[in-house]
């Protein structure tokens, strides 16, 4: 699952991952509290490249790793995944995406790089 600060945010993401699951939250206040699935083993955290996204990421490691979940970031290029999609394109917002992504995930979720 991945989980980020904003609708628009997701919805980058969604171009390119169409069947991932993800959680859009309207602020990174909301995000550091979302509450998630008791079966979820790991947790892909869309943060934007700000002070905001830093503090969110901050309260759901403590969180996520004590409920034994497995937590990695997305980091986008510019400030937020929208930002990477609309400068630079699908193609290469997949191809980021993909090199943060565990083996298996890119496997059971192939990005769409078309």
């Amino acid at each position: 699952m991945i989980a980020g600060e904003g609708i628009e945010t997701m919805l980058s993401l969604r171009e390119v991952l169409p069947t991932m699951p993800m959680a859009a939250a309207t602020s990174s206040a909301h995000l550091a509290a979302i509450l998630f699935p008791p079966t979820i083993r790991r947790l892909y955290v869309a943060r934007d490249r700000d002070a905001a996204g830093d503090a969110a990421f901050a309260v759901l490691t403590d969180r996520i790793q004590a409920a034994g979940i497995e937590l990695l970031s997305l980091m986008p290029d510019l400030a937020d995944f929208n930002d990477d999609l609309r400068q630079h394109g699908a193609g290469a917002l997949a191809e980021r995406v993909r090199h943060h992504l565990r083996e298996q995930d890119q496997t059971r979720f192939s990005v769409d790089i078309g």
